[in-house]
């Protein structure tokens, strides 16, 4: 599956704190670094969307403050993320500005990409990034958020982000190469190129043995291969440390691809239709079912009608003005703010809300048809 990287539209490169601050000297490897901008470079020129969730704010905030080795209480990695953070931002501006690429930090937390307005805002954050040709990078927000710190969670954090911004590929960037039927380090253990399902022999081997492979790390890249291969993404695993590694992955360095049946819109689309349960409905006319039908987004001017109530973010139903349902989808307004753009144009939506809100009631990636 090497070329998942060429086909991929849309790739999302996690990168642990081990690869981006050295050890001993706690500074960023900045070769390391710089290789890695010119792989991302190489994509972005090829026409593909890159963001980068980073770890790394903790480990570099520590090294500023002066904190001494070994473990930090909480209120003391939190203030070392604050630190870091800053620090971690600039490296990856400098790095990514020596290729003429603009970096936009985003701080998320798993709570960002669970509760549905906060998706909903980190979701149009990332996408308006994207379409300006800047690179996100992603850093988990360790100043307010604990659970990321407390269980490393940063693997799953990119599986979100993953779904979130419907990626084709999830780079997981590791201390090492790939799954093994267990511990790499024992004689007997085998190395898995290819998983094309995640069965509980396959969490067994990521959980299997007493060290670090199997006590955290890579049972939380299998658990992210599962929330990314279910929204339609590949994953694959590979060793980070040597210089260029996404080229090396391209090039056919050993890795463990993890495969995915479906594509992300029609992962995304599948959860929309039959997952998420409608809490309202919006009644739309003729003109607006027909546009519908040809895959444009639903907006204010071909509603006509609306029962909720519903907060932005919820599912609706979508109605035709017999009462069929013709799809369903997430709305971009509360309830009341809906009722008072009825049939107006996306012009207007400003001079009547007193804010520039989305100029559709439901966007396109947001709506799938239900209707025969």
């Amino acid at each position: 599956m090497t070329n998942q990287l060429a086909s991929a539209r849309r790739i999302i490169i996690k990168i642990g704190s081990t690869l981006l601050v050295d050890r001993q000297t706690r500074q960023v490897r900045t070769d390391w670094l710089s290789s890695l901008a010119e792989d991302v470079a190489q994509l972005k020129a090829g026409g593909k969307d890159v963001l980068i969730v980073s770890s790394g704010a903790i480990g570099m905030g520590r090294e500023v403050l002066g904190l001494a080795p070994g473990g930090l209480k909480l209120e003391e990695s939190q203030a070392a993320a604050a630190v870091g953070q800053i620090a971690l931002a600039q490296a990856w501006a400098r790095a990514l500005g020596a290729r003429n690429l603009v970096t936009g930090q985003v701080l998320l937390t798993l709570q960002d990409t669970e509760m549905r307005r906060r998706y909903l805002n980190a979701r149009a954050t990332l996408f308006t990034l994207l379409r300006q040709g800047a690179v996100p990078v992603i850093n988990e927000n360790d100043t307010v958020a604990t659970s990321e710190i407390r269980y490393g969670d940063n693997d799953r954090l990119a599986a979100r982000v993953t779904s979130m911004v419907s990626g084709d590929c999830l780079v997981l960037l590791s201390d090492v190469d790939g799954l093994y039927t267990m511990d790499p380090s024992c004689p007997d253990a085998e190395f898995i190129p290819l998983v094309t399902e995640i069965t509980e022999g396959i969490r067994a081997m990521a959980g299997s043995s007493s060290s670090d492979y199997g006590s955290g790390g890579m049972v939380t890249k299998v658990e992210a291969a599962r929330i990314a291969t279910h929204a339609g993404a590949s994953m694959v695993i590979s060793s980070g440390h040597p210089l260029n590694p996404l080229n090396r992955i391209a090039n056919g360095a050993a890795c463990t691809w993890f495969a995915s049946s479906a594509n992300p819109v029609a992962a995304r689309k599948r959860w929309i239709a039959g997952t998420l349960e409608p809490v309202g409905k919006i009644i739309v006319d003729a003109g607006a079912a027909n546009a519908l039908d040809r895959g444009k987004s639903l907006l204010p001017a071909g509603v006509t009608e609306i029962a909720g109530p519903f907060a932005r973010g919820d599912a609706v139903s979508i109605v035709d003005t017999d009462g069929r349902e013709i799809g369903r989808g997430l709305v971009a307004y509360d309830h009341n703010d809906a009722v008072k753009i009825i049939g107006r144009r996306s012009g207007d939506i400003f001079d009547v809300l007193g804010f520039r809100g989305r100029d559709e009631m439901i966007h396109r990636d947001d709506l799938v048809l239900t209707g025969n």
